[in-house]
């Protein structure tokens, strides 16, 4: 017997509303849990020329109630400066060990000078809190790889957050795709226009 034959299916497997719960238990783990696959996904942005840009960024929440995730980043970066520009944005995260992959697309609000900002700030560790007091800004051009000033812990803890902001980004859609040789399932959502936080209408789709 085949060790999939042993395995049993998970509950997720042929249930949209477990896959959408399974969908949010995955992404929570991902804020509380450094080694999950959850926890780095990537954030694709549109460029000022009009290209697709990606990079790894940290999930710091996961809110299934209104569908919102956030991430935090420096505001000098490019990808405020993008996201400024254009909201619209995806994120992908792929877990080999679960078979799970989630790609979500939605739109990104930047809160830097607010309570969103000062909430995130706060929840944030002092190692954390030392990347926003490098100088020079992010994606500077270097003479050379050590041209930079990172701030000490109790420097940075003065400085504040001038250069922080939190990212705020409120999911479109959503998809689930699980894979398994004895069938894959992708499952996907798409936010309705019924009510502030949006109805969602689950569909399995063809993998």
């Amino acid at each position: 017997m085949s060790p999939d034959a042993r395995t049993p299916l998970p509950p997720f497997h042929d249930d949209l509303a477990a896959a959408w719960a399974e969908l949010w238990r995955l992404l929570a783990d991902g804020v509380r849990r450094g080694r999950s696959a959850f926890h780095t996904p990537s954030l694709a942005t549109i460029g000022a020329e009009g290209r697709p840009r990606v990079r790894t960024v940290v999930l710091r929440a996961a809110d299934p109630e209104t569908a919102t995730l956030r991430i935090h980043c420096d505001r000098r970066s490019d990808k405020a400066a993008e996201l400024l520009a254009r909201a619209p944005c995806a994120l992908h995260a792929y877990d080999p060990e679960s078979k799970v992959q989630i790609r979500i697309e939605g739109r990104a609000g930047l809160h830097a000078d607010d309570a969103v900002a000062e909430a995130a700030w706060a929840g944030s560790q002092p190692m954390s809190r030392v990347c926003y007091g490098v100088e020079p800004a992010p994606g500077t051009a270097l003479a050379r790889g050590g041209a930079y000033a990172q701030p000490d812990p109790e420097a940075a803890r003065a400085l504040g957050r001038p250069n922080f902001c939190a990212l705020l980004v409120r999911a479109e859609s959503l998809d689930f795709l699980y894979l398994d040789r004895r069938g894959h399932r992708r499952a996907g959502w798409t936010r309705g226009a019924g009510g502030s936080h949006g109805t969602w209408h689950g569909t399995w789709l063809v993998p």
